[in-house]
């Protein structure tokens, strides 16, 4: 995902056993150069865009590959040509359940890595905001998005944790965990154009936010 902030909104109205990588997963991910930055793969090609557009698998934390994906799809995000925020292994042509996300609601706003992940709880609250994507890079799109989030996931180490997210963070692990679902922000757009949502001042929805929480 792209790095673009939005306005606040409201709206009206663990998977599979995880597997260790196949034989073809292995070898993409160790092609070429294995310390360097993998292809982000674009929807205009026909065939990386049935990558996109299909549901990843979870992955064993313990897999001896998974720590090469990782900073491959790392070098990936981080590249200053790339400008991304956050990434989903199937951006780079593997279909596993694995993000990374810049966490901008902690010090010094760290890249981590995300295994297995799954939201398990939305807020009624919803937010609006400009998306782009580094599989899309030539369109953008005001996309709601739910202001909170409860997440479960492994840690690298394969620590299964849990916690909630907000604002626009929570917005960056919606975008990346709709890569593992074959969802593009361009879906979701598409989704919302036929609904109607509320529009309200920030400080509302705040407060009706810590309403909802306390409920």
């Amino acid at each position: 995902m792209k790095k673009i902030y939005g306005l606040l909104f409201i709206f009206v109205g663990m998977t599979a056993t995880a597997q260790h990588f196949t034989k073809e997963e292995k070898a993409l991910i160790h092609a070429g150069n294995g310390k360097q930055k993998m292809k982000v793969i674009q929807f205009t090609e026909p065939s990386e865009l049935i990558i996109l557009k299909s549901a990843s698998k979870d992955i064993s934390p313990n897999d001896k590959d998974l720590q090469v994906l990782l900073e491959r799809m790392y070098q990936a995000v981080t590249d200053p040509e790339e400008g991304g925020v956050g990434i989903a292994a199937p951006q780079v042509g593997i279909n596993r359940n694995v993000i990374w996300v810049q966490r901008f609601d902690k010090e010094g706003e760290p890249f981590e890595a995300y295994i297995n992940p799954v939201i398990i709880w939305r807020s009624k609250l919803l937010r609006k905001g400009n998306e782009g994507c580094l599989s899309i890079p030539d369109r953008s799109g005001e996309v709601y998005r739910n202001y909170t989030i409860r997440l479960t996931y492994q840690d690298t180490k394969g620590n299964k944790k849990e916690e909630i997210i907000e604002g626009f963070t929570a917005v960056i692990f919606q975008h990346e965990t709709d890569h593992l679902h074959g969802i593009l922000f361009t879906d979701r757009l598409e989704e919302q154009s036929n609904k109607h949502y509320h529009n309200i001042s920030s400080e509302t929805a705040l407060y009706l936010e810590d309403r909802l929480k306390r409920q």
